[in-house]
């Protein structure tokens, strides 16, 4: 069985692919891969991703991309008050979305994902298979979140490893709320995970699209939301 290195951002989506990689996949070797480039709820993010590694016994490392967070035109990089969204304003999220999109900020996390892989294939032998928590979002998505890129970016690393590491995105044509089901079927703490984009301390802000997102997934769910939000 191959080893696994999870891209976590502490998030439902990376968390709940940590479980199913250690519970339903079995693997039982898995480094939690863990990025800083300067977000504004980077200590909320880095508490749940090393809370997720604790529960599953694997390894944490933190990998600094401070550079990315300075050219960054997302305002995940800067202190700009958000938008409050309302529940009627997911019928369409595009301009909302694009205010919070990171140029190409997965690639960047693939590449080094995979350079972490090579590293410990070349010194170790391992093989590391990676795993991401990409959602396909239909025609909101971000372009590095498709089954196109991850295609891309397997053949990428087909060319340009002696590792052959795969990158596997369990989830990317699920919805949230089967997500937010298979998570509470393996048992998982939702409130350890952190999805707000603007950081109100240990609680959730409650009015961000990542939030309204949040809670219309649990809502669809049927799944409590024990989320502590702000507002």
């Amino acid at each position: 069985m191959a080893n696994a290195i999870i891209l976590c951002s502490g998030g439902i989506d990376s968390v709940v692919t940590a479980h199913y990689v250690k519970k339903k996949k079995n693997y039982k070797k898995i480094l939690i891969l863990f990025f800083n480039y300067g977000q504004r709820t980077l200590e909320q993010e880095k508490r749940a991703s090393k809370k997720c590694a604790e529960n599953l016994n694997a390894k944490f490392k933190e990998i600094e991309l401070l550079e990315l967070g300075k050219i960054s035109t997302s305002m995940i990089n800067s202190n700009d008050k958000a938008n409050e969204m309302k529940k009627e304003d997911l019928k369409d999220t595009k301009e909302e979305s694009e205010n919070w999109y990171v140029p190409c900020r997965n690639i960047v996390f693939l590449v080094y994902a995979l350079a972490v892989a090579e590293a410990r294939f070349v010194s170790e032998g391992e093989v590391n298979e990676i795993f991401v928590g990409f959602k396909n979002e239909g025609d909101e998505a971000y372009p590095d979140t498709t089954p196109e890129f991850v295609d891309v970016m397997n053949k990428l690393q087909e060319t340009a490893t002696a590792g052959k590491f795969e990158i596997i995105a369990p989830f990317i044509r699920k919805d949230k709320e089967d997500i937010i089901k298979l998570g509470a079927e393996m048992g998982i703490d939702f409130k350890e995970t952190y999805t707000c984009y603007v950081g109100a301390g240990e609680k959730h802000c409650g009015t961000c699209l990542s939030c309204k997102l949040r809670q219309e997934g649990f809502y669809w769910s049927g799944v409590e939301d024990k989320t502590e939000y702000e507002d």
